[in-house]
């Protein structure tokens, strides 16, 4: 990631955006946003039962779930608020069964250029040393 990372919104602000972007999410249900860095973001997802799958694990859509807010929370902590700032892919690997718990993603930025952002977003329960999955996330930039 080049050294040009500049932070336009911090974590309150995009808090404060995510939550008016998406005003059908309950706040006990939003991810929040925890830290924002030069080319980085913290995000935590609070854990409810619904997000589990037979077999008691968190589900893969909870996960992809995550890993796009994080993305996008990500892109916009970069370039400002700009709502239509949109997925153009989304690959994941499922690691190991997501245990119940507070869901954690970091997401670092691989590049971010005039029209496409690329991150890589990590995910856990249990200790960013045991990641339940890896996302890789671009976004398009309007």
């Amino acid at each position: 990631m080049s050294g040009e990372a500049v932070i336009r919104m911090d974590a309150e602000a995009l808090n404060a955006f995510l939550r008016r972007a998406f005003p059908e999410t309950g706040a006990e249900h939003m991810p929040q946003v925890l830290e924002v860095g030069p080319g980085r973001v913290l995000l935590k997802s609070p854990y409810a039962s619904r997000q589990l799958r037979p077999g008691g694990v968190i589900s893969g859509p909870t996960l992809m779930t995550l890993a796009d807010t994080a993305a996008y929370a990500l892109v916009l902590a970069h370039i400002g608020e700009v709502a239509m700032a949109v997925t153009t892919s989304l690959t994941i690997h499922f690691l190991r069964g997501c245990k119940p718990g507070d869901l954690y993603a970091e997401a670092a930025l691989l590049k971010l250029g005039r029209r496409i952002a690329t991150a890589d977003i990590l995910l856990w329960t249990e200790g960013r040393e045991r990641p339940a999955a890896k996302a890789t996330v671009a976004y398009a930039i309007p």
